[in-house]
């Protein structure tokens, strides 16, 4: 039998591996993306990007000697760019955001379930335990608390309280 130890690790290690089991079946174009996303997301693209307007408002600024303008001020062509770029990158962010809430929520559902279970050899432990008192002499019926925990978890009417709580706010 596992000690408790090796035991937490285990369901650690499982909960951890949803993400890896995720990534491992990403499509190609998920892979694109998170490609594209770990580069936009870097100092470097945003010092490209500062390099790029400042070098096209420089020569369409009419500054520069015998260099004609192709986007002169106001700069309608570089604004259509730069728009363009923002829709594209919040896209790739939502995405990617979407895709991190898919594995949140996988988490949070094993958690969850690990924890009924949990609560269930729990109740045994205490129920064996409260037992072997008994067969000990000792009388742990009048203690409403111990009662109350060898009583099952209801999760119905923990899901209907939270339900509950959820419409008053």
């Amino acid at each position: 039998m596992p000690n408790q130890h090796g035991r937490r690790l285990t369901i650690q290690t499982a909960i951890e591996s949803i993400q890896a089991k995720v990534r491992a079946r990403r499509s190609w174009i998920e892979k694109l993306e998170d490609r594209l996303v770990a580069i936009f997301g870097t100092i470097e693209f945003l010092i490209f990007n500062l390099s790029l307007f400042g070098t096209w408002i420089a020569l369409n600024s009419g500054v520069i000697p015998g260099l004609k303008p192709f986007d002169p001020f106001p700069h309608i062509f570089l604004t259509t760019t730069v728009s363009l770029e923002a829709i594209i990158l919040a896209i790739f962010v939502l995405i990617t955001q979407n895709r991190q809430e898919r594995i949140n929520s996988l988490r949070e559902e094993m958690g969850l379930q690990i924890d009924i279970i949990t609560e269930q050899e729990n109740t045994k432990i205490l129920k064996i335990l409260a037992e072997v008192l008994k067969k000990m002499g000792v009388d742990v019926t009048r203690d409403p608390e111990i009662k109350k925990m060898l009583e099952p978890l209801n999760q119905e009417e923990i899901e209907r309280q939270l339900e509950d709580q959820l419409k008053k706010k």
